[in-house]
């Protein structure tokens, strides 16, 4: 395991279920530009610019590094350009047309910062994964891994469709993916993981969740009220949970404990309160309106309520996993909604994730 990077500064709030960050980005992102030792070249056969089934395309393919390729993907299902950051497997530069990967998929957080595996976590260093494909898929701001239901409209952002319907096609053509996945992620992201591996059987061999929002409709305050704090308009994602509960459970993973049969499922999650991985210093999370009842629900000694909210979500999930004769594990534990614990989970379960791709 690499040594631990300086921590990102999150927003440690109860808003946050599962968001990080302070600045809101773009919903839809925009190409940004190549880093300064970036490397155009690209390795045959990559093909820039076809078009898999949806419309998907790259635009832009850049190598950053020895291992990391930097991907521009123009989205039908987005309405704009997304940005994707694969770890390459040894011997992929020399890959033939038939040649194919192990797959694991890395899910960020509802900030979008896609790009955290690597700058921050140094995964690229990890010897363990120089036989797969690392898929770093970027999202639209607070986007909840879901197809928006928009009023009933459907349309734009379709964060699912673009990762599951657009991308995963265009990297098994292009690309070098193979069909064995697993599928991981921190926050917002780890409720992305085991949502997808539930709604799609037998896409995902393995799913892990690193302080996951797991259960929305347990918490539902939570989604209204930190997608209002954070300028979101929140009835666009999954309408009301009352009128269109039908909605809210079709995407909640309680609900889809059933479909995660066959399917081996990790958990974590931490308490909210300080936990050794956090500084000395560490501050309480920011107040947010609409969240003084949520507060009084929970020990006086929590100052991380997102992660206390977290925590309950995780819980209920992984016992309702266990009921339905799913395969989970679960590690929890005192601490923050913070990346220094996600960093050690994802550190923790990379054999779990790489044991399902090999078969075991």
């Amino acid at each position: 395991m690499s040594s631990s990077p300086p921590r990102r500064r999150v927003l440690r709030t109860a808003a946050a279920a599962a968001v990080s960050g302070l600045t809101a980005p773009p919903l839809l992102g925009a190409a940004g530009p190549a880093r300064a030792d970036a490397r155009p070249d690209l390795a045959a056969g990559s093909a820039p610019g076809s078009a898999p089934s949806g419309g998907a395309r790259v635009v832009r393919a850049r190598r950053t590094s020895e291992r990391i390729v930097d991907l521009t993907v123009r989205s039908p299902a987005l309405g704009g350009t997304a940005e994707v950051r694969l770890l390459v497997p040894d011997g992929w530069d020399e890959r033939r047309p038939r040649d194919r990967w192990p797959v694991l998929w890395l899910l960020p957080g509802g900030n979008a910062e896609h790009l955290a595996f690597t700058d921050d976590y140094g995964l690229q260093h990890e010897p363990s994964v120089r036989r797969v494909l690392v898929v770093m898929p970027s999202m639209p701001f607070y986007g909840f891994y879901t197809d928006w239901w928009n009023g009933g409209t459907g349309g734009p952002p379709a964060v699912e469709s673009f990762h599951l319907r657009e991308l995963r096609p265009l990297l098994e053509r292009d690309y070098g993916a193979g069909g064995r996945r697993a599928v991981a992620g921190e926050s917002q992201g780890g409720y992305g993981a085991v949502k997808y591996a539930a709604r799609h059987p037998g896409m995902f061999r393995a799913a892990a969740s690193y302080s996951g929002f797991l259960h929305p409709l347990m918490y539902p305050t939570a989604v209204v009220h930190g997608a209002e704090y954070l300028g979101v308009e929140w009835r666009r994602i999954w309408g009301d949970p009352v009128r269109q509960r039908h909605i809210w459970e079709a995407n909640d993973p309680y609900h889809l404990a059933r479909r995660l049969r066959g399917v081996r499922v990790h958990i974590a999650a931490g308490d909210g309160t300080p936990g050794r991985l956090d500084p000395p210093d560490v501050e309480p999370d920011e107040e947010v309106p609409g969240f003084e009842e949520l507060a009084r629900l929970f020990p006086r000694e929590v100052i991380s309520l997102s992660e206390s909210i977290m925590g309950d979500d995780s819980r209920a999930v992984a016992y309702r996993l266990q009921q339905e004769g799913v395969r989970v594990s679960t590690h929890f534990f005192r601490g923050t909604h913070a990346p220094a614990y996600w960093q050690r989970e994802l550190y923790a379960t990379l054999p779990m994730l790489l044991g399902a791709l090999r078969g075991r």
